[in-house]
C-alpha cells in the first residue's frame, strides 16, 4: 500500500502493521487494555510509538474502515479483475496514493457499502461506527438471531436506516447503553472505544464462524462383468436407520476417459418412522470398461 511522503497523525496511528514493542502502552486505561494490546498484537493497531495509543482521540473513517477490513481478513483474493481498481473510481474523496486506499477498495468489493462521497478524515459517529462493524461480522460469521428489542432513550437521534444494526450491536454485546439509557449516536467514538469494540467483534465471530460443510465420502467399487462392461456400485457406508438412500441420476462420459457418475442423498426427516437398523445404502450402474468411473454429487458442475 502506498504512503503520501506527508503523512498525517492518522496515517501514523493506523496504516503501519508495526507491532511496536512488547509491552503495552502507557496511556491506555485499564479497561481497554487487553483489547487494544490484541489488536496490536495481530497488526491491527499501531501507536504513536512504542508508549503511546492515544486511545482518547476520536477515530476516523480511514481509521475505521482500516481497522475493520484487517480485523475481519477482508481481502480481493477470490476476485479477478479485468483492470486493477483503483479507489478515486470509487470514492469521490479517497485519492489513490493515500496509505488506507487498499482498504476502501476491499471494504467495497466485499460489500461493506461506504457513501461513494465519505470524508475519510472525518470523526466517525457512534452510530456510524456500530452500523459497519456490525455489517462486517454478520458477512463474517452466522450469528444468534434474538428475538428481542433493547429501549433506547434517544432512538429519535439514531438515523433509521441504522437502528437495526444498532440494536443488534446492543444485543450481540458488543456495547451497552449509558446508565441512562442512552447511546449517544452522533457522539464521537474514541480509538480505545473502537478497539474494544472490534475485540469484542472478533471474539463473537471466531466463535461463529461459518465452517464449510463436509462433503459426504461415497466409496466407488468397480466390478468387471465382462471384458467390455463394468458393474459400479456408489455405497455411503453403514448408517443407523433405513431412512437414508443413494440414487443415481446421471452418467456424463468425459473425453479424458472418466464417466462421472452423478448421484442424489437421501437422509430421513424429523418425525420418520424409519427403521433403527444398520444398513448400507447403495446404488448400481454399468458403464463401458473403456471408463474411469467416478462420482459427483448431481449439485456440482455440468
Amino acid at each position: 500500500m502506498k504512503k503520501i511522503a506527508a503523512a498525517t497523525m492518522t496515517a501514523v496511528l493506523f496504516s503501519g502493521l508495526a507491532f511496536g514493542t512488547a509491552h503495552a502502552f502507557t496511556d491506555v486505561d485499564p479497561g481497554q487494555s487487553a483489547a487494544v494490546h490484541a489488536l496490536k498484537e495481530r497488526g491491527i493497531v499501531s501507536g504513536m510509538d512504542g508508549d503511546r495509543f492515544a486511545p482518547k482521540s476520536q477515530i476516523s473513517y480511514a481509521q475505521t474502515v482500516q481497522m475493520i477490513v484487517k480485523a475481519f481478513d477482508f481481502n480481493l483474493d477470490a476476485i479477478r479483475f479485468i483492470k486493477a481498481p483503483v479507489a478515486s473510481e470509487l470514492y469521490d474523496n479517497v485519492r489513490d496514493d493515500a496509505w488506507y486506499a487498499e482498504a476502501f477498495i476491499i471494504a467495497h468489493y466485499n460489500g461493506l457499502d461506504i457513501p461513494r462521497n465519505v470524508d475519510p478524515n472525518a470523526a466517525v459517529t457512534r452510530e456510524r461506527f456500530g452500523d459497519l462493524l456490525v455489517r462486517a461480522m454478520e458477512k463474517k460469521a452466522d450469528l444468534p438471531m434474538v428475538k428481542m428489542f433493547i429501549q433506547i432513550q434517544d432512538e429519535n437521534q439514531i438515523e433509521p436506516g441504522l437502528q437495526g444494526a444498532l440494536q443488534r450491536l446492543l444485543l450481540y454485546k458488543i456495547e451497552e447503553l449509558d446508565k441512562d439509557g442512552n447511546f449517544r449516536p452522533k457522539s464521537g467514538l474514541t480509538r480505545g472505544e473502537a478497539a474494544v469494540w472490534v475485540h469484542k467483534a472478533m471474539r463473537l465471530v471466531a466463535d461463529h464462524t461459518r465452517k464449510p460443510e463436509t462433503a459426504e465420502e461415497i466409496a466407488v467399487a468397480v466390478e468387471k462383468v465382462n471384458d467390455e462392461v463394468n458393474k459400479v456400485t456408489l455405497s455411503r457406508g453403514q448408517k443407523p436407520s433405513a431412512g437414508y438412500g443413494i440414487a443415481i441420476e446421471s452418467i456424463r462420459f468425459e473425453p479424458d476417459g472418466r464417466a462421472v457418475i452423478r448421484y442424489t442423498l437421501t437422509d430421513p426427516k424429523p418425525g420418520d418412522m424409519a427403521a433403527t437398523v444398520v444398513t448400507e445404502p447403495k446404488a448400481v450402474t454399468y458403464v463401458s470398461s473403456k471408463y474411469n468411473a467416478v462420482a459427483e454429487p448431481a449439485g456440482g458442475e455440468d
